[in-house]
């Protein structure tokens, strides 16, 4: 009970009208990618859209403080290009070709925010993870991305791993929805339980975006029960959907080749 006190002062449950949209949709995690298309790609969103999916998609920021979608803090994984992402402007982000899991090329390239907001146009529902770490210059990216939002009437939220993402825009950009990703993983002890507890007071979150493998849990379902929406990550298994439907309000999901 004091901990459900401490929430509601801390980190106030959000007026429903603004989140109820979190939950009547699932979202394809970074588009609906495989059989030939990457990850956050516009094509990967051009199938998401025709589906009638939401989206959930990352933004790293460039060296010219764009907001470019491409999950990595490097390029070594998903392009044939080596080195830091953010040391490229958006223009020589945009030059490069983006590779499948299976390291084949396609034609694909690296997209700005903007133009994936452009492509989207509001026909479905976006989640824009915010990727940091602890060199980031927090307040320089969320400005990044609120200038790209500006006007975009679409529905849309951002996330983030980050509390202080959540934090940023519940100072600057209130009307913003704004959400706190969790993965409890092996913090579990009491320590990892006052650290998130510590994380939503200050981050002040519209919803959770929690990792699937973690539910069903105690933290979640509390915050759930007292407004806040949650979604889940990454839905993959059978088992993660029967987990997301009993658990969630919404999954972030993939489809698994060999399994549609």
């Amino acid at each position: 009970m004091p901990f459900a006190l401490l929430d509601r002062w801390r980190s106030p449950a959000p007026d429903p009208r603004k989140v109820v949209w979190i939950g009547a949709q699932d979202y394809a995690h970074r588009g609906l990618h495989g059989s030939g298309v990457p990850e956050n790609s516009r094509a990967a969103f051009a199938r998401a859209i025709a589906a009638g999916n939401g989206i959930e998609l990352d933004v790293q920021r460039s060296s010219d403080g764009q907001p470019v979608v491409f999950h990595d803090d490097t390029l070594d994984r998903l392009t044939g290009e080596t080195g830091p992402t953010e040391r490229r402007s958006a223009a020589q982000l945009g030059a490069i070709t983006l590779k499948l899991a299976g390291g084949a090329g396609t034609a694909e390239t690296i997209p700005t925010l903007r133009q994936v907001l452009a492509q989207i146009g509001g026909r479905v529902p976006v989640l824009i993870e915010i990727k940091s770490d602890r060199r980031t210059r927090i307040a320089a990216l969320c400005l990044a991305v609120r200038r790209v939002l500006e006007g975009y009437t679409g529905q849309h939220a951002v996330m983030s791993f980050d509390p202080r993402v959540s934090r940023w825009y519940w100072r600057h950009s209130p009307h913003t929805v704004r959400g706190l990703i969790v993965s409890e993983g092996e913090d579990r002890a009491l320590a990892g339980k006052i650290r998130r507890r510590l994380w939503l007071w200050h981050a002040r979150p519209d919803f959770l975006a929690y990792d699937v493998r973690d539910l069903p849990s105690r933290f979640a379902a509390a915050q759930r029960r007292r407004g806040l929406p949650v979604a889940t990550w990454t839905v993959r298994e059978p088992e993660h959907d029967e987990r997301a439907a009993a658990h969630a309000d919404a999954a972030i999901f993939e489809i698994v080749e060999g399994t549609a």
